[in-house]
């Protein structure tokens, strides 16, 4: 058994395993108590044979089929690891000391059945992810991702670091003050996990057409996942759903309005796209606007983006966590959502999802591709 997923009997005899946290799970019925049994064998130092005898031995009425079976529905149930699996090819000397409270972090949520408890992280290895914007939200992110084993990260951002950014910019120190935000980036990035490839570069997006080539259109992408941190110029989020669209480019986005911090998860023809989401919120929210009025006026964007360490911390966790999601496995995620919280109702836990709209005109079958979008 997985030792986050250690069982224990409850009152009335049942058998719960995989500890008490929803998602994860869950209780048998154990009229008889081999079950007790069989999850007591399955400590780590016996055979499935062995498992199988001790079991039969407590319990003669039994057969081995039965308790064989079993073994295969816990695994199949995501509560079994092998314990003498040997580590992944492609993983360092330096893994299993490095990120052995991460793997445990990925088993205890991983409920799929694999040959070992380092797979999801492998996976994390040989994720190449670029990072747009390496401001509060998307500095953040990249630290997290580093600090997480992503295998190939590439920063992008035009901007140099200024004394107004350390409030929450926490990538950065006061002596990078005056220095270009992709190389300051780079380098803290690298100090942090030398195992992780680290590129950058202070290149600024001004259109589709930019963002493309960023991402490799036409020549074949060179990465797994787009990370959106900027939030300028305000078209950006529109440029980067077309184009991730047209290049088949899973992409994560998020940021903060005041006290309300949320992330997006899109994965291309999976789900609705960035654009299907606002249009299915815009008309959930029902600001009551009146005709010809913009949404800026419910809510407007002014010259700064009021933030602070938390509200930019919490936003790059939020979209790590997705994009640490969406290349491991770990856990499930079923993409076309924003999820997020809400600093000023702690209990009222954001989640925004809105079915595809067949109408779309980024994600329909009449979507203009990105050589069209000027």
């Amino acid at each position: 058994m997985k030792p986050e997923h250690r069982p224990y009997r409850t009152v009335d005899g049942n058998v719960r395993i995989g500890s008490v946290i929803y998602g994860i799970g869950a209780e048998i019925a154990d009229p008889d108590g081999w079950i007790w049994a069989l999850t007591e064998a399955m400590d780590g130092t016996r055979t499935v044979a062995q498992i199988a005898a001790e079991v039969t031995g407590r319990h003669p009425v039994v057969e081995p089929g039965t308790v064989r079976s079993a073994i295969g529905e816990l695994r199949a149930a995501g509560f079994v690891e092998d314990a003498a699996a040997p580590l992944p090819p492609g993983l360092g000397d330096r893994d299993p000391v490095r990120h052995a409270r991460g793997v445990a972090l990925l088993r205890w949520m991983d409920l799929s059945p694999r040959a070992s408890p380092w797979q999801a992280q492998l996976r994390l290895r040989r994720a190449r992810v670029v990072v747009l914007g390496v401001g509060g939200t998307g500095g953040a992110a990249a630290q997290l991702l580093v600090a997480s084993g992503v295998g190939r990260l590439h920063v992008v951002d035009p901007d140099v670091v200024e004394l107004s950014n350390l409030n929450r910019q926490m990538l950065y120190r006061e002596t990078d003050i005056g220095s270009l935000k992709a190389e300051a980036a780079v380098a803290a990035l690298r100090s942090l996990n030398s195992d992780v490839t680290v590129t950058g570069e202070p290149r600024e997006i001004r259109g589709p057409a930019d963002l493309a080539r960023l991402l490799g259109y036409g020549e074949g992408v060179p990465y797994d996942l787009l990370v959106l941190g900027a939030d300028r110029p305000p078209e950006i989020r529109r440029w980067a759903n077309r184009v991730c669209l047209d290049l088949k480019l899973p992409w994560v986005e998020g940021g903060y309005r005041g006290p309300l911090i949320t992330a997006g998860v899109h994965v291309p023809g999976d789900g609705p796209c960035w654009e299907c989401l606002r249009a299915g919120e815009a008309e959930r929210r029902d600001l009551r606007l009146a005709p010809g009025q913009d949404e800026e006026a419910a809510s407007p964007r002014m010259p700064w983006n009021p933030a602070s360490a938390v509200t930019a911390a919490l936003s790059g966790t939020l979209v790590a966590h997705a994009a640490l999601a969406l290349l491991s496995g770990v856990p499930p995620m079923e993409p076309g959502f924003r999820y997020g919280i809400n600093l000023m109702a702690l209990g009222d836990p954001v989640l925004q999802r809105h079915p595809r709209r067949p109408a779309c005109p980024a994600c329909g079958p009449n979507r203009n591709r990105t050589r069209d979008l000027n």
